[in-house]
């Protein structure tokens, strides 16, 4: 199943840049259960032994997708390069896509009452023709649906799940779907954290050995 790095770093670690042995590294793994849970979503997600309801070429592009929208470097080019390893074309039409979809936010309304103060607008994505063309129409409206998640949090409803059913995904491929989504929320908040302590601890590091 899936990938490992020589030294057994998880991909979290990977991506993160934590050196084997540094404090975040042994940080991390006092988390026995948490850093093993996470590679586990990873390594079922992204390398199914059975893709089921879900291709393995549309579990990457919604991945890639939803990496390129938290806009984190390395997370975003970790999945890009899975995706080409299995459908270029949609990983060349995803660069473009990323270029157009918006990535601010979080946009959406509050039930009306305190909260409606903070009610924000902002544009709901929409694929064009040209990439339904390219994407399919079941691609297409998952896409606008990670998009949705991803930037209109407040406005994800029935009706949103609706218009998923109405693209052909069957109940087992929206619980996969959202579980995609919500690990790589998961996973690139983690990486930028993680990138943050590790260039800090190698600071550190550095600037303690120059004072010896």
């Amino acid at each position: 199943m899936g990938q490992h790095s020589a030294d057994g770093l998880t991909i979290i670690e990977q991506l993160a840049g934590i050196r084997p042995g540094s404090p975040v590294a042994r940080n991390y793994q006092r988390r026995a259960v948490a850093r093993e849970q996470a590679e586990l979503s990873y390594q079922l997600l992204l390398y199914p032994q059975i893709p089921g309801p879900v291709s393995l070429e549309e579990r990457r592009a919604i991945a890639t997708f939803v990496a390129g929208l938290y806009q984190n470097p390395v997370t975003h080019r970790h999945y890009m390069a899975l995706l080409r390893d299995v459908s270029p074309p949609w990983a060349e039409a995803l660069t473009q896509v990323l270029q157009q979809a918006s990535a601010n936010g979080p946009w959406g309304t509050y039930p009306q009452g305190p909260l409606s103060v903070e009610d924000s607008t902002g544009e709901v994505w929409k694929n064009t023709p040209e990439n339904e063309k390219i994407f399919g129409f079941r691609l297409s409206a998952a896409l606008e649906h990670a998009h949705l998640l991803a930037t209109h949090p407040r406005d994800a409803n029935s009706a949103a799940l609706a218009r998923l059913v109405a693209a052909g995904w069957t109940e087992d491929g929206l619980v996969v779907l959202s579980q995609l989504i919500s690990f790589l929320s998961f996973q690139v908040r983690i990486v930028s954290g993680f990138s943050a302590l590790a260039a800090s601890s190698s600071a550190q590091t550095t600037q303690g050995a120059n004072h010896d």
